[in-house]
């Protein structure tokens, strides 16, 4: 956890300037279920996003994942 925070804080909190609570609440949601969760390339993952890295897993087993294409 204390790794993903520090990723969390360098990639996008620095970064972001909202003005109110609910508009970080916002950017943090999507920063991490839109970005980091389906794009951002980890090195656990062999550098590639997680969409890519599951991509063989569900074609081999023949299945539809929600937002994996």
């Amino acid at each position: 956890m204390e790794s993903f925070y520090h990723t969390l804080k360098t990639e996008h909190i620095y970064f972001e300037h909202c003005s109110t609570h609910e508009k970080v609440k916002q950017s943090i949601f999507e920063y991490v279920e839109v970005f980091y969760n389906r794009q951002r390339r980890h090195s656990t993952l062999g550098y590639v996003s997680p969409v890519v890295f599951k991509k063989p897993w569900q074609q081999q087993l023949g299945v539809c994942l929600p937002g994996v294409h």
